[in-house]
């Protein structure tokens, strides 16, 4: 079983509120979720309104199919144009 895992860090210049950031973030994890089918939830910076930390995961069982569907979440979230992607991290395991 192979398990790959990724954080992608979000900076959200036109938020000013709470509020306005939580917008952005379900629909960022909701369009995730439905095209990828991946458990997707934000992570971290939780109470800074201007940065979003969204942690994506996605279990299989070949090491270069879950590295290319982990690239393919990283340039879709990049491509939505929600928010800039200031920083991405990922891991794939082997169990």
């Amino acid at each position: 079983m192979v398990v790959g895992f990724g954080i992608i860090t979000f900076r959200l210049r036109d938020c000013r509120s709470l509020k306005s950031k939580r917008k952005v973030v379900k629909s960022t994890v909701s369009r995730l979720r439905n095209n990828f089918n991946v458990s997707v939830a934000e992570v971290g910076s939780n109470d800074v309104y201007q940065k979003a930390e969204i942690g994506f995961t996605i279990v299989g069982n070949n090491r270069m199919v879950i590295n290319s569907r982990i690239d393919k979440i990283i340039n879709y979230a990049d491509g939505l144009g929600l928010a800039e992607i200031i920083g991405t991290e990922m891991e794939i395991m082997n169990l």
